[in-house]
């Protein structure tokens, strides 16, 4: 049976997608086979007993919150949940007895301090309790986020627990990822210094882990280039929500859209200066995220009437389904969560290869480097000059997310990690 055909809904058994899944193997995705290692094979026999989970995160909500989510409903219907712990619980699926919540810590006494300080103690509040459950001996696997758990994966070293970490964007060391925009560590000899996340936390995280899950291609390039063993990685991409996320009437004129925090990193700036190049007439730019400092001074030079700053939306999916095209040149991302969301809504995409793998260039959208404002420009011009390509673009990105970018995809993907790091353990 092909993906192209097969719509499965959010009630049926994980069973008969994660077979279905791991059976087809007639719309592989676009990476090497060492990082896809569920093409062709059967569904998963090895699988933990009981999970110990931990994120810096709550479970249920928007962002990660969703991920969370997301990936303890996979333990949770394959009846091998222990327990997870995350700073909160914001849904109800899951029984609570299964979740604990750090939501009243003792770090709030500290909440005064700066937010590298304050953060990084919460991180490793929430590292010291999970280190405690995992030593209890009543968990046979342990998953959590880089920079979350280096205590437990200390723990789960010595008692030969296998375990899993997934990494939110690069590796910490690349220098890629420095120039990219990452906020340089505070370094300081006060007494507050103990609670920061220096990085050689993360790479002995990296060493530690039995197995390091990565979103992208581009995330699994910068191991690689720091020398890290490709065996050790798993490309995991995220999911989106299909029936949420839907495509719209076009609109009456083009509507560019972008969403996400409006800062640097994500290209917001190189967005506002190709849009002011080309002043096209009956367009109008949607932005859709949390406004930064550092993007005021750019709203301000490259700002015309049609650019309109809507702020932070949590019914994203009623923006995206009014839009023409989706534009997203961010220079550094592990798999931005917003191309899952356009892709399904149907829009076509500008965006950059350090965004993900969603889209092919031609397919599904354009793909143009970072900091390139005349690709920037010359592609929105593109499409705007050219509506049959965005119908065509736009049916394809839809299609690509149905068949390949559900959070069923995403669970039976999951399993097949733990799978992969219960071997590698052995």
């Amino acid at each position: 049976m092909s993906l192209t055909n097969l719509v499965i809904p959010s009630e049926v058994e994980e069973s008969l997608i994660v077979s279905e899944i791991f059976r087809d193997v007639s719309a592989p995705l676009d990476m090497t086979e060492a990082l896809t290692p569920q093409a062709g094979r059967a569904a998963p026999q090895l699988l933990p007993k009981s999970l110990l989970y931990s994120i810096f995160a709550r479970i249920g909500g928007p962002g990660l919150d969703t991920d969370s989510f997301e990936a303890l409903r996979a333990s949770d219907r394959g009846n091998f949940l222990g327990k997870a712990i995350a700073y909160d619980n914001r849904q109800r699926e899951i029984p609570s007895r299964f979740i604990q919540s750090l939501r009243w810590h003792p770090v709030r006494l500290i909440s005064f301090l700066e937010s590298p300080y304050y953060y990084g103690a919460k991180k490793k509040y929430l590292d010291w309790i999970a280190s405690r459950h995992l030593d209890s001996g009543r968990y046979d696997f342990f998953h959590s986020w880089s920079g979350d758990c280096l205590e437990t994966l200390r723990v789960a070293k010595k008692r030969k627990i296998p375990s899993l970490i997934e990494i939110p964007t690069w590796h910490r060391g690349s220098q890629r990822a420095e120039i990219s925009g990452q906020k340089s560590e505070v370094r300081s000899r006060s007494w507050k210094s103990r609670f920061l996340l220096e990085r050689e936390r993360f790479l002995e995280e990296y060493e530690l882990a039995t197995l390091v899950v990565v979103l992208s291609e581009k995330a699994a390039e910068s191991f690689r280039v720091a020398g890290f063993p490709d065996e050790k990685l798993f490309y995991l991409p995220r999911g989106v929500d299909v029936e949420r996320f839907k495509p719209g009437m076009r609109p009456p004129i083009f509507r560019a859209i972008f969403s996400g925090a409006l800062i640097k990193r994500k290209g917001i700036h190189h967005l506002l200066e190709a849009w002011h190049r080309l002043n096209l007439r009956d367009a109008e730019l949607w932005l859709l995220g949390s406004i930064h400092d550092e993007a005021k001074p750019y709203l301000k030079q490259f700002g015309r009437e049609n650019v309109r700053v809507l702020g932070f939306k949590r019914d994203l999916e009623n923006y995206l389904n009014q839009g023409s095209v989706y534009v997203f040149p961010s220079r550094l991302e592990g798999s931005a969560k917003t191309i899952y969301e356009a892709a399904a809504s149907g829009l076509p995409m500008i965006t950059t290869r350090e965004a993900g793998d969603v889209v092919r260039d031609g397919v599904e959208g354009i793909i143009v480097q970072p900091g390139d404002v005349d690709a920037i420009a010359a592609a929105i011009e593109h499409l705007y000059r050219r509506p049959e390509i965005v119908a065509s673009m736009g049916g394809a990105a839809r299609q690509r997310a149905v068949e390949n970018f559900t959070w069923d995809h995403y669970r039976a993907r999951l399993l097949g990690a733990y799978e992969r790091a219960i071997q590698m353990a052995r």
